[in-house]
């Protein structure tokens, strides 16, 4: 508060007409109760605790993302190596290839079951789980996978093979749209038809490739064609499963899915290798030559990993970023095997490959695309996608 000296100029007595001294605010502002706001103290808004906690939860976050991103590619790249090798894989005594495919299955699912109950147990296991659904999704799985392998020992090349893998979106779709509920857009049909195209392309390119490869037959592509479909029935029987572990409130653990899925892989495989004899001849195969084993038991501990990484990743990080590392691994793993295995494309063979995996990368593109609009509150995109698209 300000004094200052006024005059009264109005009529009074003599004794008022002196200078009188009133007590008056200076200013405005000075009526208000507190500081002016350009007068407030300071306030630091800097709490170095809460900086460094959010610090370390991004490092640790970074440090956990590349621990699943190499886990996921040094597992998997491997892995297709090792499967590649496998099945061109010549026998020094007769030169007879390896092609008890149901019998490699059954050496990856002892290696998955064992890593997922090791798993499970340090988790812990969720109990009263619905073992149908498991049994079923198991089934076609492992036969999807078995149909792959068929398809390399037939003859069809495993870039081949890889592309054609990619456009798993194919059969899903098509089921989707047969079943009902299903709605896609152009670009969806696009981008399959891009990995659908190139590969055809790439299959139609290749030039003549080392000895040690098998020819490629018809009947490579019939399994893996095979294998799509089994891709298709094994996603709508996930998602089927998925919903039911919602509804009851029972929903299974990640190594839950990794340790029954695999069990009723391992049951199936062997069921099937016993009855076409795949079981017997590949046993003999491999005691005749020993030096196989050490492919495929590489091969088996390369996919039990890798699933350990892709649930650690999943656990941590939206599934698109699992997604998305698993899609593009497959790429590398496409280019990996042209550049070592001895696979030779013609200049259309290449464009192919462009083509198949610019419809690749434009699948992952619209996804994140889609995965943003749904966690966009009010937005038209993000209503659509909240309601649930069935794809």
């Amino acid at each position: 508060m300000s004094h200052r000296k006024v005059k009264l100029n109005t009529p009074m007595s003599p004794a008022l007409m002196s200078t009188v001294e009133l007590t008056t605010p200076s200013k405005p502002q000075d009526i208000e109760s507190g500081p002016r706001p350009e007068e407030a103290p300071f306030i630091n808004h800097h709490n170095p605790q809460k900086e460094a906690t959010k610090q370390n939860k991004t490092t640790t976050e970074s440090i956990n993302l590349l621990f699943g991103v190499c886990g996921i590619w040094g597992c998997y790249l491997y892995y297709g190596s090792l499967q590649e090798d496998v099945f061109n894989y010549e026998s020094p005594v007769d030169g007879a290839r390896f092609k008890q495919a149901w019998l490699l299955q059954v050496f990856e699912a002892v290696a998955n079951v064992i890593v997922g109950y090791i798993g499970m147990q340090i988790m812990g296991p969720t109990p009263n789980l619905p073992l149908k659904p498991f049994a079923v999704s198991g089934a076609t799985q492992v036969s999807s996978k078995a149909f792959t392998s068929l398809a390399l020992a037939h003859g069809l090349s495993f870039p081949v093979a890889t592309l054609a893998k990619s456009g798993k979106m194919a059969p899903v779709m098509l089921g989707s749209l047969i079943l009902g509920g299903a709605s896609y857009t152009v670009r969806e049909y696009v981008n399959v038809l891009m990995i659908i195209g190139g590969t055809a392309i790439v299959s139609m390119g290749k030039k003549k490739s080392k000895a040690s490869t098998p020819p490629s037959t018809a009947l490579g592509v019939v399994f893996i064609l095979l294998s799509l479909v089994m891709d298709g029935v094994t996603a709508g029987l996930q998602k089927k499963l998925k919903k039911q572990s919602e509804q009851s409130g029972n929903k299974p653990k990640s190594y839950d899915f990794m340790f029954w899925t695999n069990l009723f892989m391992l049951l199936t495989a062997v069921t099937i290798s016993l009855l076409i004899g795949d079981l017997t001849s590949g046993l003999y195969y491999c005691s005749i030559n020993p030096d196989i084993w050490n492919l495929v038991i590489r091969f088996s501990i390369c996919s039990a990993l890798g699933q350990s990484f892709i649930f650690f990743t999943i656990a941590n990080f939206d599934p698109l970023v699992c997604s998305t590392v698993t899609t593009t691994r497959k790429i590398s793993s496409v280019l990996l095997s042209i550049f070592l295995k001895g696979h030779q494309l013609s200049t259309g063979g290449w464009c192919g490959v462009l083509l198949a995996i610019s419809g690749i990368l434009a699948e992952i593109e619209s996804k994140c695309r889609a995965r943003l609009a749904a966690k966009s509150p009010g937005s038209a995109a993000g209503v659509a996608v909240g309601r649930g698209s069935s794809h």
